[in-house]
């Protein structure tokens, strides 16, 4: 069905893909369906490089589809928009996320948490309403229902501001619905990744006091004097770890590798909230007896609906945050992937589609 489906699409598109689970990259011609009247089609200038690509380049999650071209950090300038649509106009700048669709019906629609609804379709790697397979931003083009679009302010640099599309909502989110970074409020950011440098910047920007919490003690100027964070606590020092005890109204936890949370449990203040939105590929020990002495919380978010990823870019662009990156060539991708799994990068990949993709066609 997804097959025949996709022979009707009419846009020519060109990527690159994986075809199976070695997650190598390489050219690949497909197409995208024609403009809707209420889609917009924009021509890509950029797409950041997320750690979810490489999971589902290899199928480590279990429900890869190939060929897959992976990228849900995307940014362009629309070239085509459908009769219904209101949002932006031809020549604007643009961003599609993690997102691509729901089914704009249930509670969660209805609240404008797309990314919570049980129908929620992904940027790539998934089956659209009609069937078709999803194709990411590692492409020439991209179509994508209004919903679906993020509007860019005109001060927003595109390349800095893709990866917000993911790394961003992922931590502005949280720290606005568990209000941990309030004027007032001490929070703590452990990790200083891709997530992490970027939550240091909201958070600090929403009016927090901001710690570090890393393994490596090498970090600690970075976090200090490049982002702009208050304190910095290495969390494998015994010493200070007992310094910050009982310190935090809040963590976010961007490690998507396996550790231990108690030692996190502590630094919280009581009633304080342990926020979870690193994934790691195995289950977590949940420590019983720390969350009952203290009444802490332990919780997951997941990105952010299609309103808060507006405001989120918004706010961005008003205190000119924007992500930490190295810009990479169409045909660099499968080195970006070896280098992103070794963490080899300060501290997103972003692919320059505008003006390299062509050149990488065979």
């Amino acid at each position: 069905m997804a097959r025949a489906a996709e022979e009707e699409r009419a846009v020519k598109a060109f990527g690159w893909a994986a075809r199976d689970s070695s997650g190598h990259l390489s050219p690949f011609h497909f197409s995208r369906r024609e403009t809707g009247e209420e889609d917009v089609r924009f021509k890509i200038l950029y797409c950041g490089m997320c750690h979810s690509d490489l999971h589902f380049c290899k199928n480590d999650w279990g429900f890869s589809i190939y060929p897959l071209v992976p990228g849900h950090e995307i940014v362009g300038e629309v070239t085509e928009i459908g009769s219904k649509v209101k949002k932006v106009k031809v020549g604007d700048k643009v961003g599609v996320g993690c997102l691509v669709g729901a089914c704009h019906s249930c509670e969660l629609c209805n609240d404008d948490l797309e990314n919570y609804c049980p129908k929620m379709v992904l940027t790539y790697s998934a089956l659209y309403h009609d069937g078709t397979v999803t194709y990411g931003g590692y492409s020439d083009t991209m179509v994508a229902n209004e919903r679906y679009i993020v509007l860019f302010p005109k001060n927003m640099p595109l390349d800095g501001g893709a990866p917000l599309l993911c790394a961003g909502i992922t931590v502005y989110s949280p720290l606005k619905y568990f209000g941990l970074a309030e004027p007032g409020k001490h929070v703590g950011i452990v990790g200083l990744g891709g997530l992490g440098h970027v939550a240091v910047k909201f958070a600090k920007a929403l009016g927090a006091k901001v710690t570090v919490i890393s393994t490596s003690p090498s970090k600690k100027s970075e976090a200090l004097e490049h982002l702009g964070a208050d304190s910095f606590v290495v969390s494998r020092d015994q010493d200070q770890m007992q310094i910050a005890m009982g310190t935090l109204d809040g963590i976010l936890d961007t490690v998507s590798a396996v550790h231990s949370m108690t030692p996190l449990l502590s630094l919280l203040k009581s009633h304080g909230k342990l926020v979870l939105v690193g994934a790691p590929d195995k289950p977590l020990e949940l420590p019983v007896f720390p969350l009952i002495m203290g009444r802490k919380t332990v919780v997951g978010s997941a990105i952010g609906g299609m309103k808060e990823t507006q405001e989120m870019i918004d706010f961005a662009a008003k205190h000119n945050i924007t992500a930490d990156i190295e810009v990479v060539a169409m045909d660099y991708v499968n080195t970006a992937i070896e280098r992103l799994k070794n963490n080899d990068v300060r501290y997103r990949f972003v692919i320059d589609i505008g003006n390299t993709i062509a050149a990488s066609k065979p």
